[in-house]
């Protein structure tokens, strides 16, 4: 269930915010007998911190498989319905990889390549063809900076990447994704294996990158999701459950009551 057009997200001018994703009637099925998402429909705008909620097998993830295509390499995993992305349906995009790079995700554990530091941070630079050492060193400096890790590895970028610490790993994640200069950057429950200082630094990288792109979160943490998010979305049972402003949810003005139990711990 979706809630009306007019209490989803709002721009600084009192104008909404055009939609950067929008999401008609996606089911998701696995195999011929689970179905992970029945329906969903709703729209993550420009420039806002976009939460997900909701308790395990939910069907968080499985929405953001369908947003960049990673369906196309899980084994028995369908689609249904439209999702467009800058008014585009990327079911007919025949450059995934293009599509991809504008669409980026970080996985709740780090997936560190076996590269060093400078390496991990240059790949996707040089595959869209940048080979030019300064213009390299620019990026990999801009990427770590902003993902909070600049100060931490710059006199050790030729190190590999495995060899930093869980935290670090998970900021080596961020700035790699942020080096495909994307439009939209998708985290899927980013802090599972970060200490708690690492992750509010995390957060505060997040809050700054807002002003130029598009955070789809999705995370258990429900004050994670009240920090960070502008909106809120609350998954349950593979349904959209609710879509609001996320003051209003966490002040009680919600629509459903099991929105309510969820923020309020009774169940998850």
């Amino acid at each position: 269930m979706v809630m009306p057009a007019e209490q989803a997200g709002v721009a600084d001018s009192g104008q909404q915010a055009p939609a950067k994703i929008e999401v008609k009637d996606l089911s998701i099925h696995y195999g011929s007998d689970f179905t992970a998402l029945s329906e969903v429909s709703l729209q993550i705008r420009e420039n806002e911190i976009f939460g997900i909620i909701g308790p395990a097998n939910a069907g968080k993830t499985s929405f953001l498989k369908s947003l960049n295509r990673m369906d196309d390499f899980t084994a028995g995993m369908r689609i249904s319905g439209d999702i467009l992305f800058n008014d585009i349906n990327i079911r007919a995009v025949r450059n995934v990889y293009a599509l991809r790079s504008r669409i980026g995700v970080v996985f709740p554990l780090p997936v560190g390549l076996p590269l060093t530091i400078y390496d991990n941070v240059a790949l996707a630079p040089r595959l869209r063809g940048i080979n030019e050492k300064a213009e390299l060193d620019v990026i990999v400096e801009r990427c770590l900076e902003r993902a909070a890790l600049w100060d931490e590895v710059k006199d050790r970028l030729n190190a590999l990447g495995s060899l930093l610490s869980g935290g670090q790993q998970q900021r080596l994640t961020i700035a790699r994704a942020l080096s495909q200069e994307p439009e939209v950057l998708m985290l899927d429950e980013f802090s599972i294996a970060v200490d708690p200082v690492t992750t509010m630094r995390i957060e505060d990288v997040l809050k700054e990158l807002k002003q130029e792109m598009t955070i789809i979160l999705v995370t258990n943490l429900v004050q994670q999701a009240h920090r960070l998010a502008d909106r809120t979305a609350f998954f349950l049972n593979g349904q959209c459950v609710e879509i609001g402003d996320t003051e209003d949810l966490f002040s009680g003005n919600v629509k459903d009551s099991k929105t309510q139990d969820y923020i309020e711990g009774r169940f998850g």
